[in-house]
């Protein structure tokens, strides 16, 4: 699958649930509305949507959500998905808060996980039951451990938000090298109007690198794991550090991904509404053939990049959705 601008598209984020058990405060407004069931894929028409995918040339799949693991009956997706690896799908992996990992690591790591991203923007405990609005942290931090008990490799993703966490980078740099996990730090991005004004929450990572060089060696390294961050490997731990800067560096010119959300609506780009409706497609019944015709003809609509802006004169979101349909 190539798009318009010659970039092959191998890379698909499928987001299995809009629900999660946080309300973590730049993702989600406090009062959510959930879709109703009706409306979202059963686990067998995203199997077969990923199947198609894989056909086509997708190489790696990650599962988002929401939170993926509060959906009903989704290990049964994993194992269909594991059962793919080695024939035609390289890596199968997802995006979770933890909270349920301490009960599922060890039977993703069955299914043939080998990574898993958990988002942890803080360690100190008041502040992660203000960012989550109700998470308790030792859910997710035993959630964690036991990834890496299972054999999982941990990234540790944060959300560098202007006065909360910002002070705390060099803490959570030293504590995941301590315990052998990567850290990837993400720009905020307006998407979804939420309980809060972003403008007050941005903070340029170039900002922040620069902060952790005072007191941290942060060497270039070649690493990619597939997505948008760029990598650096820490000279005092050997871990490795990603800046994820939608905002700062627009990393859109080497995109090689699409995002399918629960509903089977394809956004062909993270910041923009143009999208194709796959659940119209899968319950008209269409066959491969129509299929497959179906995700070329989505694949050659995607941009070239999207317009994410913050400032005090663009305070609305760029896009309606919040980050929680999408799955990032």
């Amino acid at each position: 699958m190539i798009d318009p601008f010659g970039r092959a598209i191998t890379y698909l984020r499928v987001s299995v649930t809009d629900r999660c058990d946080l309300r973590c405060t730049y993702c989600m407004a406090e009062d959510m509305t959930f879709l109703p069931k009706a409306e979202i894929l059963s686990l067998e028409e995203m199997d077969r949507l990923c199947a198609a995918f894989i056909r086509l040339g997708t190489t790696k799949i990650r599962i988002t959500g929401g939170e993926p693991l509060v959906r009903r009956g989704v290990m049964g997706l994993f194992e269909a998905l594991g059962a793919r690896l080695g024939q035609g799908l390289e890596e199968l992996t997802l995006t979770t808060n933890g909270t349920q990992l301490a009960k599922y690591a060890e039977a993703l790591a069955k299914c043939g996980v080998r990574r898993v991203n958990v988002s942890l923007d803080t360690l100190d405990v008041a502040k992660f039951a203000e960012a989550t609005r109700w998470g308790k942290i030792e859910k997710t931090l035993d959630g964690i451990f036991a990834a890496q008990a299972a054999g999982l490799a941990v990234k540790i993703n944060a959300v560098a938000l202007k006065g909360f966490n910002e002070e705390e980078f060099d803490a959570m740099l030293a504590w995941t090298g301590q315990h052998g996990f990567d850290l990837c730090l993400i720009e905020t991005m307006p998407m979804g109007e939420i309980d809060a004004d972003r403008t007050d929450q941005y903070l340029p990572l170039s900002l922040v690198r620069s902060r952790l060089r005072k007191r941290w060696t942060l060497n270039d390294t070649d690493y990619r794991t597939g997505g948008p961050a760029r990598y650096y490997t820490v000279a005092e731990t050997g871990a490795r550090i990603g800046f994820i800067t939608p905002m700062t560096h627009n990393f859109c010119e080497s995109c090689n991904r699409v995002r399918l959300t629960c509903t089977g609506t394809l956004y062909m780009c993270l910041g923009q509404d143009d999208a194709a409706d796959f659940r119209k497609v899968l319950r008209a019944g269409a066959d491969d053939a129509t299929l497959d015709a179906a995700i070329f003809a989505a694949i050659a609509r995607k941009p070239k990049g999207h317009d994410f802006v913050i400032d005090r004169n663009t305070p609305r979101a760029a896009v309606a959705r919040h980050m929680s349909v999408t799955g990032g």
